[in-house]
């Protein structure tokens, strides 16, 4: 295979990795994550279980979860895409380590993670939703379409006309800048992003219903032990296990890591504006930033209409990429830049 066939099986991967997590965020907010009980058929079945007999038999092996055709297709189309995901990304490694001067770390990585996150899709189900599984699930799909997005931006990379054009714009210096900032804007959202799967994980997304502050007098009530991944034993975590106290601190932990995100990537924003060639950077992640803050707002007033909520965790996957892809593009220009002033010293 090509490289540039090479370069669409990795765009396609990638897209893959999209629908997964739309498909995950629609299965956990359908209440869908217990649809099949077991890992990774449903009820001992490859599929669901569908004639009255496959569910008899399903009743008699797990007598305490009765059979929910619609849960269990959720739980188990989700399944079979991410199980799709992770043979398109074995065929990526296949092809890499085949092939000469194709990355070979980033597949290798990749399919390290998509294998550990298989793993975490079976404890979310043999750990009956454990708050710290279902949230270390969802930062591992982000990894997985992350990790796919800088494959993807290697594979293509055309840096020699960039950078010399680049050059007649901006400093070694002014550069490092940006790239500080990049990075420092990568990991707030990151932080912000791991909330917000606390808050989903915990059922705390719609606890508060005023906005710009909570209607609970949460000074008062705030509790750090909302925030412990490792939380008393239950049965079943599902709807959540903690007092409305912990709810609460978790929520407006949410909304303040939402303000703390959003003055940080305005910054990065006006930074990146300053360079015209980075100028396209700072309208992606504008644009991404006002539709995730649009989304997050309606949640809030509309409590938590299914598609809006669906949409605000695929936007803010999507927001995080832009700041991978931000986070990349400066290096790929810092890198051969610093190389230029480098020799130009020395000559």
């Amino acid at each position: 295979m090509g490289l540039f066939r090479f370069k669409y099986l990795v765009y396609v991967t990638f897209a893959l990795s999209l629908c997964v997590i739309a498909l995950g965020a629609y299965t956990r907010l359908t209440e869908a994550g217990l649809g099949c009980p077991d890992w990774p058929g449903c009820y001992g079945f490859a599929t669901v279980p569908q004639t009255s007999e496959q569910q008899l038999q399903a009743l008699a092996a797990f007598p305490d979860s009765p059979v929910d055709i619609e849960k269990a297709w959720n739980e188990m189309l989700h399944r079979y895409l991410a199980g799709t995901l992770g043979i398109f990304i074995l065929l990526v490694n296949l092809i890499a380590w085949r092939r000469r001067n194709t990355p070979r770390g980033l597949p290798a990585l990749l399919l390290g993670t998509v294998i550990f996150q298989a793993v975490l899709g079976m404890w979310t189900v043999t750990m009956s939703l454990m708050p710290v599984v279902v949230m270390g699930h969802l930062l591992g799909g982000f990894t997985t379409a992350a990790l796919l997005l800088l494959l993807a931006l290697r594979v293509r990379r055309r840096e020699a006309r960039i950078v010399s054009q680049f050059h007649r714009h901006s400093s070694s210096h002014s550069l490092t800048g940006a790239s500080l900032l990049a990075a420092a804007a990568l990991a707030v959202t990151i932080g912000q992003v791991a909330l917000g799967g606390w808050t989903a994980a915990n059922y705390a997304a719609v606890v508060c219903t005023q906005l710009p502050i909570c209607e609970v007098d949460w000074q008062q009530h705030f509790d750090v032990s909302a925030f412990n991944p490792i939380q008393p034993e239950h049965d079943s975590y599902q709807y959540g296990v903690l007092n409305f106290p912990q709810r609460v601190s978790i929520h407006v932990a949410h909304r303040l890591g939402a303000v703390i995100t959003t003055v940080v990537l305005l910054v990065l924003v006006w930074r990146l504006w300053q360079f015209a060639i980075l100028r396209g950077l700072a309208l992606a992640v504008s644009g991404v930033l006002l539709l995730q803050l649009s989304l997050g707002i309606t949640n809030i007033v509309a409590s938590l209409p299914l598609l809006v909520a669906v949409g605000h965790n695929v936007v803010g996957a999507m927001l995080l990429l832009t700041l991978v892809a931000a986070n990349y593009q400066i290096y790929s220009y810092r890198t051969p830049l610093r190389s230029h002033w480098n020799n130009a010293r020395e000559g």
